[in-house]
């Protein structure tokens, strides 16, 4: 048996290692210590063979119709910094209300209009009729 042991340790080989394997310790690579959403992290193997904290960044809202709260289609979710820095035609979309309501309350919005519009004919044809006779 003692010889055994011999054998084991000149093979770097101690005695928990054939039950157990060290884990390598993390650090954060940010000052700020607490599990906060602002300090969201992944565990990520680099290439060269170490593991380490890769920080994640939050995540985008989707924006929302005004009217019936659907997310707009045809506008990215992202975070505020990032649309600063994106152009006016990535943030809106090319029709009426394009950016802030979505594409069935515009047509609801621009039926209804037209239905309005109509029925302010009507009431003026039939007002003038009377007067006809």
């Amino acid at each position: 048996k003692h010889a055994a042991a011999i054998r084991a340790q000149a093979r770097g080989e101690g005695l928990l290692s054939r039950n157990c394997k060290m884990v390598q310790r993390l650090t954060f690579r940010r000052r700020l210590s607490y599990n906060t959403p602002s300090n969201a992290r992944k565990i990520v193997k680099t290439p060269g063979g170490r593991i380490t904290y890769l920080h994640v960044k939050k995540l985008g809202s989707v924006p929302k119709c005004g009217d019936c709260g659907c997310n707009i289609q045809g506008i990215p979710a992202v975070r505020p910094k990032k649309l600063m820095s994106m152009s006016k035609s990535q943030k809106t979309v090319s029709r009426a209300y394009g950016g802030s309501r979505c594409a069935q309350c515009v047509r609801s919005r621009i039926v209804r209009a037209f239905l309005i519009e109509e029925q302010k004919i009507v009431k003026k044809v039939m007002k003038s009729q009377p007067k006809a006779k």
